[in-house]
């Protein structure tokens, strides 16, 4: 038989609409897993947030956190991979951030636990993900005087949120800098447009890339709605999209079902199990 992983993204995809699991979703996924299906995760969340969430999974494969900058085992609470930004390359991100008047936020590790820092949050939706990760995940944050002195070759992630025109000259900038790659796109649940960069050997292309090698996949069967997904397509032997999709999601896919508000991704497999 042939070994296969089963990788969803969560936000949009796996998550309904409110951004959390339903009750069907995992009875369906717990029962698959259960009789030996491979099932993880691949996001942009950070083990924070994405722990919490997925807890009510018995997730049987290491998940892929920040678009791919980590992957992250969580029978065993550890890290298994992390792609660090080159402390060079950080410094031209972030000037590239400050030089368009956004201010950003830098993922390191500190005393190896992953620590978000800032300097300054001069926006609304800064602030609100500042007050929601750190209130209700318990994220660390730390407050530096620049964000450009807490490089220290640790740094996995950078990033901000915002305006699509006021951050595409950023992504612009980060398109052309060697070691670099980005995910931008729109938030699901705000509208707001996320760019997010990091390593080039990070993205969820690149993570799925090393559970193929590391644990023995030959096949990968992958589930996806927003544009970082694309990343992870070009990676899966089958590409599927939930009904909600982004259009060009939709039009990578090799197959489109049911969406996150009716449980899309566990009721095709249930069909392709049971």
């Amino acid at each position: 038989m042939t070994k296969t992983l089963y990788i969803s993204d969560l936000d949009g995809t796996l998550f309904d609409p409110t951004g959390k699991l339903s009750g069907r979703t995992v009875e369906i996924l717990n029962r698959l897993i259960g009789e030996g299906m491979n099932f993880t995760f691949a996001t942009a969340r950070t083990i924070y947030s994405a722990k919490p969430l997925t807890k009510a999974l018995h997730i049987n494969v290491p998940c892929i956190l920040n678009n791919g900058a980590s992957v992250y085992d969580l029978a065993c609470g550890e890290y298994v991979k992390n792609a660090y930004i080159p402390t060079d390359t950080a410094e031209k991100l972030i000037r590239a951030f400050h030089e368009n008047g956004i201010r950003c936020f830098v993922f390191k590790f500190v005393d190896g636990k992953l620590c978000t820092c800032y300097d300054y949050a001069d926006n609304e939706i800064m602030q609100a993900y500042i007050a929601e990760r750190r209130g209700k995940f318990e994220q660390p944050f730390i407050k530096c005087g620049d964000v450009l002195d807490c490089l220290d070759g640790t740094q996995i992630y950078i990033n901000s949120t915002g305006d699509h025109e006021k951050l595409l000259p950023v992504k612009n900038r980060a398109a052309e800098l060697e070691n670099t790659d980005y995910a931008f796109y729109e938030d699901n649940y705000s509208k707001d447009w996320y760019l997010e960069t990091f390593s080039a050997e990070a993205s969820k292309a690149n993570g799925i890339r090393f559970l193929r090698e590391k644990y023995g996949f030959e096949r990968v069967v992958a589930f996806g709605d927003n544009l970082n997904d694309l990343s992870m397509f070009s990676q899966a032997d089958v590409k599927i999209a939930v009904e909600n999709a982004h259009p060009d999601v939709k039009k990578a896919a090799d197959i489109i079902i049911g969406s996150n508000a009716s449980d899309g991704v566990a009721e095709y497999l249930l069909s392709k199990f049971i």
